[in-house]
């Protein structure tokens, strides 16, 4: 009986050592990148604008289309604001990209360098209470007035700016089919405080 319990210990550890080694678990592959609206987007550079200056107000914002990120519609890749202080003089660009992209498009926030400002040209800087509205939703408004020009051209992108002119009361994005304003033949304002159709432009 003696002999028996002193030949178990060996036993398992013969044992333990004789098992296969457990195969490492598999990561998930990482999740695609998702594009942002636009008001999101402008609210993460408001931040450190505001930093920057504390009159900051905001001049423009547009979308930058990235072929690396799916397209979905009322949202893109990446996102540039411009922002003005009076106080300063100046105006500044900051842009956000989910990644890394050409075009010196940097994942999250930056901010670019700082250039001269004056005021009294035709875009003016706006007030921050007045984005009400994001470029999700004011692509479905556009759309009940374009949808059969986006019917003519499917797939076409869509690109979005944001400014404020002597043209309407409010700021107003314009929603545009086309890489920019000055290629496209077709594209829709909409108010960016209360949403409603403004106007089209051909």
């Amino acid at each position: 009986m003696k002999r028996y319990f002193s030949v178990l210990p060996l036993l398992l550890v013969l044992v333990a050592c004789s098992e296969a080694p457990k195969t490492a678990q598999k990561k998930e592959p990482a999740a695609p990148p998702e594009p942002e609206t636009g008001r999101a987007a402008f609210f993460k550079m408001y931040a450190p604008a505001r930093a920057w200056a504390p009159d900051v107000q905001p001049l423009e914002l547009v979308s930058i289309n990235l072929p690396e990120v799916k397209a979905e519609r009322g949202k893109a890749g990446a996102w540039q604001a411009t922002f003005v202080s009076v106080s300063k003089g100046k105006k500044r660009v900051w842009t956000y990209s989910v990644i890394e992209a050409a075009g010196n498009l940097h994942k999250g926030v930056f901010a670019g360098p700082e250039g001269g400002y004056s005021a009294g040209g035709q875009v003016q800087p706006w007030l921050m209470a007045a984005l009400k509205t994001d470029s999700d939703e004011v692509y479905k408004t556009a759309l009940t007035k374009g949808a059969e020009y986006d019917k003519k051209n499917p797939g076409k992108t869509i690109t979005f700016l944001l400014q404020k002119t002597k043209k309407f009361s409010d700021p107003a994005w314009r929603v545009v089919w086309g890489e920019s304003v000055g290629t496209s033949n077709f594209s829709v304002f909409v108010d960016a405080s209360t949403g409603k159709y403004l106007e089209t432009a051909r």
